[in-house]
């Protein structure tokens, strides 16, 4: 009797074994190597989307171009109805506007900033073109096509690298045999856009210079 109490103990041990290996494979999820992947964080690369994104963002100013003095009367006269027209605004941000115009260029002050007079926009609104000298400001080309969203990011620190990579990209592609020494007293057709941060004053970044 006492063998065969220890045969039933024996055999009770193995069928449960069998039944944990057996509930163990059932659990198991086979995972593939397209899942695992699918799961590590992809990094924004700031540099590449500045690349991929600027011939786009550039091309996208150039189709909405107003003229500048067109855009002016319409902000002095209806604000709010100049921006539902002419700007793209993302979220709270400050409306921006996509703008063209042909002046004679000032002489540029220390930091490259050059000074413009420009037929049709009012004396008391001061104009400004950046050309990079030492850097280009703002998020304007970020901001100025209406296709670039804060959900299309992360977080908000990606969200400003997209604005700092298509701004180098300006400087290094289309701004980078631009001095604006150069430019004093010459007449140029510049298109580019301004954020309207200040109503009496545009500080303009171009994306297109044309020296006559």
């Amino acid at each position: 009797m006492k063998n065969k109490s220890l045969a039933f103990r024996r055999g009770i041990w193995a069928l449960g074994v069998i039944v944990l290996v057996v509930a163990m494979g059932l659990g198991t999820k086979v995972v593939s190597g397209d899942a695992l992947t699918a799961t590590v964080p992809v990094v924004f690369n700031a540099e590449k989307f500045g690349a991929e994104k600027f011939p786009g963002v550039v091309d996208t100013i150039i189709k909405q171009a107003a003229p500048l003095s067109e855009i002016s009367t319409a902000l002095v006269a209806d604000q709010a109805a100049a921006v539902a027209k002419y700007a793209k605004q993302e979220g709270t941000g400050f409306p921006v506007f996509c703008v063209t115009f042909t002046v004679v260029a000032g002489k540029p002050d220390a930091g490259g900033f050059i000074p413009l007079k420009i037929d049709g926009v009012p004396e008391s609104v001061t104009v400004r073109l950046q050309t990079g000298n030492p850097a280009i400001t703002g998020t304007d080309l970020r901001d100025a096509t209406g296709t670039i969203h804060f959900n299309d990011f992360t977080n908000q620190i990606e969200y400003q690298d997209a604005g700092v990579a298509l701004n180098n990209e300006l400087k290094k592609t289309i701004l980078a045999n631009v001095k604006a020494a150069e430019l004093a007293g010459k007449t140029i057709t510049v298109t580019g856009a301004f954020q309207l941060v200040n109503p009496a004053s545009y500080m303009i970044t171009p994306v297109k210079i044309e020296v006559k």
